[in-house]
């Protein structure tokens, strides 16, 4: 049986995993371009996994800048997508944000 999808805050910006926000991609990419990004992101994380076996230090900080590269073009890391000056609140605990009480009705 597979896993129901984490949660989305009611506005859209968030999943909540484990009780902590995640910042969701930018719906305003196109699908090709959240496509390249994808493919990108996965190649990258395939890489730091391949450097991480091998020990090599040097690929594995070249991969996770790829990834995070990857991650700022599809809005998860970096400046906001949002442009109403909402603060981000990427990577907090739930129950510290104004998400709070709508998490604990779920």
């Amino acid at each position: 049986m597979t896993k129901p999808p984490p949660p989305t805050t009611p506005d859209g910006r968030y999943l909540v995993v484990d009780g902590r926000l995640w910042r969701r991609s930018n719906p305003a990419l196109g699908p090709r371009q959240r496509e390249l990004l994808v493919a990108a992101l996965m190649r990258a994380r395939a890489d730091v996994g391949r450097a991480k076996r091998t020990k090599d230090a040097a690929l594995e900080r070249r991969a996770r800048d790829r990834v995070h590269r990857a991650k700022v073009g599809l809005g998860e890391r970096g400046a906001p997508w949002w442009t109403d000056g909402t603060p981000d609140l990427n990577r907090r605990l739930v129950q510290n944000t104004p998400y709070a009480a709508w998490v604990q009705d779920l």
